[in-house]
């Protein structure tokens, strides 16, 4: 919960601000679509700028491009609503946006010079007066990804009671400024005690997901990976059983509408005279990246074989004919019918520095060459609807995720703007989670004798705490693995999810998980083995929580009375070997160096 810190003094000054008001004529007039001035303009900018031009456009130039109506436009019809009394408005914004909104000067609102500090960010507060009648106020700024601006109203006459009607956009509530009242409609946030001084002030809800409205910089982007007519991005999944079945999808440009996959067993090739290779059309779709100038539309093609035989290896390569653009020959796998000895690979969020994480995941693959699966805890990106960001992960995975499949979970990077989009297009993945969440999103699958429960903690714990009852319960096998994104046990020391870990964990104490595997906190944690939430002396009483970090963003980690052992700034890969002969897990975390950071073994 945001804290506010307002001394003495301060308070004084607020004070003597507000009972000197001046009163101004605030705009009236119709009201015009910040949302097609918006379109407008990037569409100008589109056939007007060059490729690099609209690329590295900045703030200033794309103001300076602006036409006058468009600038008055952009800075009165992002909200407006009508007062029945003159009022000062209230402008509560991050103070480090600068000079942004651009129009809170130009429309001669003024500071008051005062911050307070919420949480661990500084507000400020600009203020101007307007009679009773229609205000509107402006966007909330041109580059986007600011936090949205907070909007309260303090009355400049006793009566009658101020009435706040007509409000734009229709979302847009009020409330009387106190403690507990939210300062956003879509946003799970509340205001924490306020002083005295801000007591009678009503406060206008705003929408804080149209804080990006009118963001200009940043729109039109290049990838450095382009897709051309050869297939690439070419990634292993399992949308169905492991054992009879193998999904493959793939990237071509627009040009290509139709690929094939084609597959053999690899005994029946390494032969005098090689068998011949099966051939099936794959399915295609369409995506579009539209802000993309130099990849706006890609296709992407996706196979699932199933009639598999189990634990078999088999050699593909996806294409056409026609275009003579097959792949090179890759591999695949099927899981074992019957308990096997397996090795897995685990990683935390990659999310950037994908240089450094391309060293990573091949150290995995040279380390452990017959894993059978890779598990992401999510963030496997940074900007999880933009494209490029996925181009340069998926560049940087290749000969890898080509020959082991993928297992990723969701993590809050995945959903920016608010639903995974793009992630769920870009893989197929099993649908057999909770009925009443999106498929794909949570799912569970089986591996010799173990089974992993992938979870979405960007969605509510609750509503995934039958579904994962239900699994875990009728559960056979010997090993059992969680795998999602914000920890149960924190590393990060302003974190703590406790829905998470009040809501799964006494689940996984009831059928004895054996290991959660967690991102999101980007230092390595693992606990002692945890039960009810408490210490307990072995694995066979409890489980294993691990948070890790495979990509070059770090944070700090303060002691906690469940880590066991807990580093900061050092990237790790996971391999876990489960060994038959003794009912055996051995867990090796590496660096980049290949030095064992930590190691444990449970025997069953």
């Amino acid at each position: 919960m945001r804290q506010f810190k307002l001394s003495i003094h301060t308070a004084a000054a607020l004070f003597a601000t507000l009972i000197l008001p001046q009163l101004c004529q605030s705009h009236n007039g119709p009201h015009p679509s910040v949302h097609d001035t918006v379109a407008g303009i990037l569409n100008r900018f589109k056939s007007t700028l060059s490729t690099d031009e609209i690329v590295t456009i900045d703030l200033a130039k794309a103001k300076s491009l602006l036409t006058e109506k468009e600038k008055h436009i952009l800075s009165h019809e992002h909200i407006s609503f009508h007062v029945n009394i003159p009022v000062k408005v209230f402008i509560i914004r991050d103070a480090s946006m600068g000079d942004k909104p651009f129009w809170l000067k130009e429309r001669d609102f003024k500071p008051l010079g005062l911050k307070f500090k919420i949480q661990n960010r500084d507000v400020d507060f600009w203020v101007k007066d307007f009679e009773a009648g229609r205000i509107s106020l402006g966007i909330n700024s041109l580059s986007g990804n600011d936090h949205h601006y907070g909007v309260a109203l303090m009355p400049l006459k006793p009566d009658p009671n101020l009435e706040v009607t007509k409000m734009y956009p229709g979302q847009l509530r009020t409330a009387a400024m106190k403690e507990g009242v939210k300062p956003f409609v879509d946003k799970n946030e509340a205001l924490p005690a306020l002083p005295t001084v801000l007591s009678g002030l009503t406060i206008v809800q705003t929408v804080y997901k149209n804080r990006n409205d009118a963001k200009l910089i940043g729109i039109y982007r290049k990838t450095s990976y382009p897709s051309g007519p050869k297939p690439d991005q070419i990634v292993l999944t399992w949308a169905n059983d492991p054992t009879t079945s193998q999904t493959i999808q793939w990237r071509t440009d627009k040009t290509v509408n139709k690929s094939q996959l084609q597959w053999i067993k690899k005994t029946d090739f390494n032969r005098f005279q090689p068998g011949a290779p099966k051939i099936i059309d794959a399915v295609t779709s369409e995506m579009l990246n539209t802000n993309y100038v130099n990849d706006p539309k890609i296709h992407r093609h996706t196979v699932n074989l199933t009639g598999l035989e189990p634990n078999t290896t088999y050699l593909y390569s996806v294409g056409l004919d026609s275009a003579n653009s097959w792949s090179e020959l890759s591999e695949f796998k099927t899981a074992p019918n019957k308990t096997e000895p397996f090795s897995f690979v685990y990683m935390g969020d990659a999310q950037n520095g994908f240089d450094r994480w391309r060293s990573m995941i091949t150290g995995a693959f040279r380390k452990r060459p017959n894993a059978a699966f890779y598990i992401m805890a999510g963030d496997l990106v940074d900007r999880g609807n933009e494209i490029d960001d996925w181009d340069n992960m998926l560049h940087k995975a290749r000969d890898v995720y080509d020959r082991r499949p993928l297992i990723p979970a969701i993590g809050n990077h995945e959903i920016q703007g608010g639903h995974p989009t793009t992630y769920l297009k870009l893989f197929d993945l099993p649908k057999n989670g909770p009925e009443k969440i999106e498929p794909e999103r949570c799912y569970t699958f089986k591996y010799s004798n173990a089974e992993f429960f992938i979870l979405d903690t960007t969605l509510a714990p609750k509503l995934q705490t039958e579904w994962l009852e239900k699994v875990l319960s009728a559960s056979t096998a010997t090993w059992k693995f969680a795998v999602y994104h914000h920890p149960a046990y924190s590393s990060e020391p302003a974190r703590d999810n406790k829905k998470v870990r009040n809501l799964w964990t006494p689940i996984f104490d009831k059928y004895h998980l054996d290991m959660a595997l967690q991102g999101h906190d980007h230092a390595y944690l693992r606990t002692y083995p945890m039960k009810e939430q408490k210490r307990v002396a072995t694995a066979k009483e409890g489980t294993y929580y691990i948070v890790s970090v495979s990509g070059t963003k770090f944070y700090d980690q303060d002691p906690r009375d469940y880590t066991e052992v807990g580093f900061t700034n050092t990237p790790t890969f996971q391999i876990l070997d489960i060994l038959i002969d003794g009912n055996k897990l051995v867990y090796k975390a590496y660096d980049a160096e290949d030095k064992i950071r930590d190691e444990i073994v449970i025997e069953k």
